[in-house]
């Protein structure tokens, strides 16, 4: 059967506040980036000519206005983006440090994304996609965990290919051991895993990456594992070969979104390519571009309106 979409994500869409100077008095000054890992991950596949669409809860309130807005003019569908009445669109502010590094505070208890329940959830509209993606954010509590389990049986009966972004926020879990429970069930359900350095140390407890893995593959069996390492490049592994790529050297100005942009990446290039049978070159490749895409992100602030063209991201791989 032809399939409507390329990528269909689950989860949070909400409104990051990232600090924009100091005014005149000496304030902090924030600005309301758009973001949320899903749909930035939609966005970079919508600039490299994908059609995606987006499941998701935001507030009936002018931030809410804002996201709808921001993710139809990528060119994401929102057609299935709901909103509460009750409840406001998810924040989050974002410190960040000198040395580029960040801390999270959110305001989310309750924020609109964990209101999605299980009956809004469209079993047909799941399966009319090739990859269905999702993170943990959808986790954290009951009601949109049930949500996005049913999203994720629709999407399995419907051959879809699952890709899974654990995307730890340690302060949105009432406990680490449940996160570390709803990572190993997602892990437990998907084809394409992209984990980043501290939480693959997170949940193996090991700190070698590449023990780390191999706890992964032997207890999941996931057929493609992606491993990010921030500025030193990233690493496959996938049908018994451990590919890596450097990173490359930009002008970083806020990390937000580089971690999805990455990831929309390789689903773009396992779109292009035959998933089952990558060779080392093509697996390599995908992660030169898919590094390269993730380097240019973080010179630019936000992550949804910052998403490169392909003719960019091949002029830095040169």
């Amino acid at each position: 059967m032809e399939k409507k979409y390329d990528v269909i994500a689950l989860g949070e869409l909400l409104i990051d506040f990232t600090m924009n100077g100091q005014s005149e008095q000496g304030n902090n000054m924030f600005e309301a980036c758009p973001g949320g890992a899903p749909c930035n991950v939609l966005a970079l596949l919508n600039k490299m000519g994908k059609k995606t669409a987006f499941l998701g809860k935001v507030g009936k309130d002018q931030f809410g206005t804002l996201l709808r807005n921001t993710i139809t003019e990528a060119g994401i569908d929102a057609s299935h983006l709901l909103a509460d009445g009750e409840v406001n669109t998810t924040l989050a502010f974002v410190h960040t440090f000198p040395d580029g590094d960040r801390e999270f505070s959110f305001y989310r208890n309750p924020g609109a994304d964990m209101m999605l329940t299980e009956d809004e959830v469209d079993p047909d509209f799941i399966g009319q996609s090739k990859i269905f993606h999702f993170g943990t954010l959808s986790m954290t509590h009951d009601g949109v965990r049930a949500a996005t389990k049913k999203a994720l049986k629709a999407a399995k009966e419907k051959d879809c290919l699952i890709s899974f972004d654990p995307n730890l926020r340690p302060p949105l879990w009432s406990s680490l051991d449940l996160a570390k429970e709803q990572m190993e069930y997602g892990f437990s359900v998907c084809d394409i895993l992209k984990i980043a350095d501290n939480e693959i140390q997170f949940i193996s407890g090991k700190e070698d990456y590449d023990e780390g893995i191999v706890y992964l593959q032997e207890k999941f069996h996931i057929p493609m594992i992606n491993l990010t390492m921030g500025k030193n490049g990233s690493r496959s592994y996938y049908k018994g070969m451990r590919v890596e790529r450097p990173g490359f050297s930009v002008n970083a100005i806020e990390t937000t979104g580089a971690g999805d942009t990455f990831c929309g990446s390789v689903l773009n290039y396992v779109l292009e390519h035959d998933f089952d049978n990558m060779t080392e070159e093509q697996v390599g490749e995908m992660l030169t571009f898919a590094n390269a895409a993730a380097a240019l992100v973080t010179t630019k602030k936000g992550a949804i309106k910052s998403m490169p063209e392909r003719e960019e991201v091949l002029e830095l791989m040169k």
